[in-house]
């Protein structure tokens, strides 16, 4: 037996946030990093693995001293720095980008503090791992990955050592924990035996995680004694203080020939998809603020001279923090939700003084004329692709000759709509912009002026029509009765959608051992339909409905100009062990089901189960009317859960269990519980049917599934400016794009660590639907432009230097060349 080694991983898996608030999980972080401390001050052959720089940057800050005894113990080699992210984050709900910033800011941290950067990937706890985790790891200096969830039951797997493989073709050699992370009792006999039972030849090499976790603890003196004790026996392997950079040298050392598996690692949790949709939208939006700020700022600096904020990074934290998984998930207790929303807004704010910063810097550059009767208003295109969408904005009151034109006084369609504001002397108006690729444009609104010859959207009680699309209501039910595609001349839909199902839901937060949610008990009723708004630029039908003690508003949106039907959404929700679903029957056959993923897209089975997802689902295949190829995508600016059947999409809005309800805990019926979801919240949703499958969407002339799910996420944004005919930039411009629709430039941004005005800039874009491409991406405003082959799905970060003498480099996730 002593041939074979059992790595006996010392660690403490510490939940910051869960059935406790952060302030008790940061007093547990001390004192479980002390416990540590001093189980190798009394034993000499004793190891420590900890992950989550935000841990080690809690210490600093309040003990100094225990610190630097960490530092030195790090410099020994006995204390593992593993996970090299911020924290252990929920592994599928955060977007592509926050999982860069995990690396980014928790390798330099360790780095900055220790000298050396995390090896080993590390998400001991999380309840699941997509697909292009891989990639994401092994382009930012972490070769190995560790995880426990999905257990066998959840999903079998070639074995405990596998290669985990990234669409893209990345690699990183991943180790499912056997059986527990942490072990119960003094004794870790029981523990050690059953991990040891799990190699199998030639698998000689393994690892058997102990110590006291969930709220911290770590190893104990009795576990310590435990192993040495086991050690002496001949019917045990041999017993190694060890961490996981050693178990993993010494995996590779032996070369086996592994399983590779390329998939995502699900299901674990369904239910965490979907738990307290307010949490799930404040992180969309953090997200999206942070990436809209950090692009513009950039921008801003280059362009005029405005300095690039310092505190991006401190907004980035604490949005990072709160995609721990049992914050993301929405399985911690309510008051969690107090915190992680003050968390959520200190960065919301940090994003919206730099991006107004940013942008009242540019239009006050603008060399707008002062005109006599008119008011300039800057759009300007969070996107680097050329964007044709919807913009609104407050307005003091129109007057009835009133027109939009643009910069060239070109007239444009406008409709006064409904103002936020319930008072005299204020208006909302709406129009369609045409913007050039991350970029703005300047529209005048003038005092006297004429409306284009424009036919209006056409509607009536129960339909909504423009030159592309026809929608029919159900006058009885209110359900979505038609989506007729008037230029492909086909059906979109197989029956009635836009459908309120409610399905009874008894499972705990989690949702655990639920893989679908498919027991109906009931619809929403409709109570009334009518057009709220009508003109030139759209048309708005509203549907509202009613369930048990619920309401529900779904107002859909049909514009003259595009091909998107838009339904902004509120709930008022009051019911409890309930779910609340919007169902989308697709007319196709021979279904292709497709979902984003971070940074990706992934294809899965119409078999009902309960998946996540990002920004959009599709279903495509072949039309059950005339065979055309054909297919809808269900856009969404907050929900992160989904199913599909043979028949349909069904979206999740909501689930309300009881918060921080764990199994096998039974609800007393005497006793009276918070329940998740109750009262109001708004959401965003889209259908966009489109000829050919998801990724040829773009080729028919419209933005692709992939930019219309940006485009409803971040919009275009509009400014009231002033006259300045003396600023320098152009009243149109645009300043990156790609040569290939494909390609998603999602990221320029300053440089760590570089000067905030003249500092080189980062720029990150991705391939998004799985096709090797060969491109440009292009600079236009300081002469660069970027040659690259993408691999199907691939990541590629650029540094740009300020100085245009410097060529552009390739570097890694964490801004470093190869040789770094």
């Amino acid at each position: 037996m002593k041939h074979r080694t059992l790595h006996m991983i010392g660690n403490a898996h510490i939940d910051p946030v869960w059935l406790w608030q952060w302030h008790e999980g940061f007093q547990e972080v001390l004192a479980t990093f002390r416990s540590a401390l001093d189980r190798m001050n009394e034993d000499s052959e004793f190891c420590f693995t900890a992950s989550s720089a935000v841990f080690y940057s809690w210490v600093e800050r309040v003990d100094p001293g225990m610190f630097e005894e960490i530092r030195k113990r790090v410099t020994e080699g006995r204390w593992e720095l593993a996970g090299g992210w911020w924290l252990e984050p929920d592994c599928n709900l955060p977007g592509g980008e926050s999982f860069v910033r995990q690396a980014l800011y928790g390798q330099r941290y360790f780095l900055e503090k220790f000298g050396v950067a995390a090896r080993v990937g590390y998400n001991a706890d999380s309840f699941g791992h997509h697909a292009m985790l891989p990639q994401l790891l092994k382009k930012a200096g972490l070769d190995f990955y560790v995880f426990l969830r999905p257990s066998p039951q959840e999903k079998g797997m070639p074995g405990r050592l596998f290669w985990w493989e990234a669409p893209d073709g990345s690699r990183v050699l991943a180790f499912r924990i056997p059986f527990e992370y942490l072990s119960w009792g003094k004794d870790v006999e029981i523990h050690a035996r059953r991990c040891a039972a799990e190699m199998k030849a030639p698998v000689d090499e393994f690892a058997c995680f102990y110590g006291v976790g969930n709220h911290g603890g770590g190893p104990t003196q009795e576990n310590i004694a435990s192993i040495h004790r086991l050690n002496e026996l001949a019917d045990m392997p041999q017993l190694k203080f060890s961490t996981l950079g050693a178990f993993f040298d010494a995996v590779v050392a032996k070369n086996w020939t592994l399983p590779v598996v390329r998939d995502e690692l699900q299901n674990h949790a369904s239910g965490c998809y979907a738990a307290h949709s307010g949490m799930k939208r404040w992180n969309r939006q953090a997200e999206q603020a942070l990436l809209r700020a950090e692009t513009w700022a950039a921008i801003a600096a280059w362009a005029t001279g405005q300095p690039y904020p310092a505190d991006f990074e401190r907004a980035w934290r604490a949005v990072l923090f709160n995609q721990f998984h049992d914050i993301m998930a929405g399985t911690s207790l309510e008051a969690a939700y107090e915190d992680a929303r003050a968390l959520y807004g200190e960065a919301l704010a940090i994003a919206d003084r730099a991006f107004n910063d940013a942008v009242q810097s540019l239009a006050w550059s603008m060399a707008i004329p002062h005109e006599a009767g008119v008011k300039p208003i800057v759009v300007f295109n969070p996107h680097a692709w050329a964007l044709k969408a919807n913009v609104e904005l407050e307005i003091g009151a129109l007057k009835p000759g009133n027109a939009l034109t643009d910069e060239n006084g070109a007239p444009v369609a406008m409709q006064r709509v409904r103002s936020w504001a319930t008072a005299g002397g204020r208006d909302r108006l709406s129009f369609v912009a045409e913007l050039p690729p991350l970029g703005y444009r300047v529209y005048r609104l003038v005092t006297e002026g004429h409306q284009p010859d424009v036919t209006p959207v056409q509607f009536s009680d129960t339909m909504l029509e423009n030159d592309h699309l026809r929608l029919t209501f159900d006058p009885e039910t209110g359900f979505l009765l038609s989506l007729y595609d008037k230029v492909a001349d086909l059906e979109v839909l197989a029956g009635p959608a836009a459908r309120p199902v409610v399905i009874n839901d008894p499972s705990d937060t989690w949702g655990h051992n639920c893989f679908r949610f498919d027991q109906v008990c009931g619809e929403f009723e409709l109570q009334r339909m009518q057009i709220v708004e009508s003109g030139p630029v759209k048309a708005v039908l509203r549907v509202e409905s009613a369930w048990g003690k619920s309401r529900l508003i779904q107002d859909f949106t049909l514009y003259r100009e595009l091909d998107r039907v838009d339904v902004q959404v509120k709930v008022d929700w009051h019911e409890h062990f309930k779910m609340l679903k919007l169902r989308f029957p697709v007319n196709v056959k021979f279904m292709k089901i497709t979902s984003e993923i971070p940074y990706g897209a992934l294809e899965r089975c119409a078999d009902g189960d309960e998946e996540p997802m990002q920004g959009w689902v599709d279903v495509s295949g072949t039309s059950r009317a005339n065979d055309t190829r054909y297919g809808l995508s269900v856009l969404n600016d907050g929900k992160y859960s989904v199913d599909v059947t043979v028949r349909d999409i069904g979206l999740t809005v909501l689930r309300s269990p009881i918060y921080a309800h764990h199994m096998p805990v039974e609800p007393d019926p005497d006793q009276d519980y918070a329940f998740i979801d109750q009262g109001e919240q708004h959401f965003n949703y889209s259908l966009f049917p489109h000829q050919g499958s998801w990724e040829e969407s773009a080729a028919a002339g419209y933005s692709s599934v992939v930019q219309q799910a940006a485009e409803i996420n971040c919009g275009p944004f509009a400014l009231i400016a002033t006259g300045r005919p003396q600023g320098t930039l152009p009243l149109t411009a645009s300043f990156a794009h790609s040569d290939a629709a494909n390609i998603i430039i999602s990221v320029i941004k300053r440089a760590e660590d570089d000067d905030p005005i003249t500092g080189d800039l980062i720029l990150r874009a991705y391939e998004s639907t799985g096709a090797a491409t060969h491109t440009r991406l292009h600079l236009p405003r300081w002469g660069r432009v970027i040659t690259a082959n993408f691999d199907p799905y691939e990541i590629k970060t650029f540094r740009i230097p300020r100085n245009p003498a410097l060529p552009t480099v390739e570097v890694n996730l964490l801004e470093q060349r190869g040789t770094e």
